[in-house]
């Protein structure tokens, strides 16, 4: 399990897959300096529900991995991201898609 830390105030875990893909979705509209909300589902084991924290160039983010290893990426994934990124809702988790390439 991954963590990302928001603003040093908050932190999410995610599986370490997951995590190398949002990061890139994230740094993607960052560099731009693009802002934007990020939601996700909480675990039940912290109370669960959602959370959401709008992204913004200038708020600090950590991504931390629990492996060693760097994932293999799913490119049919990163575009489904940024799709769902580049929405009037935000970024939202959706389930990996089998790579068609």
């Amino acid at each position: 399990m991954g963590k990302l830390t928001y603003d040093s105030s908050l932190t999410a875990d995610f599986d370490d897959r997951a995590l190398a893909h949002i990061q890139l979705v994230i740094g993607a509209k960052l560099r731009r300096g693009e802002s934007f909300y990020f939601s996700w589902r909480d675990d039940a084991l912290t109370g669960g529900g959602r959370s959401t924290i709008w992204l913004h160039p200038g708020i600090s983010l950590v991504f931390k991995y629990f492996g060693s290893k760097v994932p293999t990426l799913n490119r049919d994934w990163i575009e489904a991201l940024s799709v769902s990124a580049n929405s009037a809702t935000g970024l939202q988790i959706t389930a990996e898609p089998l790579s068609k390439r």
